[in-house]
């Protein structure tokens, strides 16, 4: 179902997508695929903006990372830059 969604959404052409949990809930298969059509997009000069929990999948796929603590953001690292560590870091320092 997300797949169609993204489908339905890029006939659109937007310049800036939001993607709240885009691969939550589905098989290995599936989320390749919208990985995928999202480096397609950034590679045609569209901007992503993905909302996730998955640290992996933060961390393979984003160029810049806002971390967020209780609703505000307490961090910002450079996808080069980023770890797990680092992530937390911010997060323990917010509390």
């Amino acid at each position: 179902m997300q797949k169609v969604l993204l489908a339905k959404w890029m006939f659109t052409e937007p310049d800036i997508l939001i993607l709240d949990e885009p691969t939550r809930g589905i098989d290995v298969g599936a989320k390749l695929e919208i990985y995928m059509i999202m480096n397609q997009l950034v590679a045609e000069g569209k901007s992503v903006i993905m909302i996730s929990s998955e640290m992996p999948e933060i961390l393979g796929m984003c160029d810049r990372i806002y971390i967020m603590n209780e609703g505000r953001i307490v961090g910002e690292l450079d996808g080069a830059e980023a770890s797990q560590e680092a992530i937390m870091s911010h997060i323990i320092k917010a509390g």
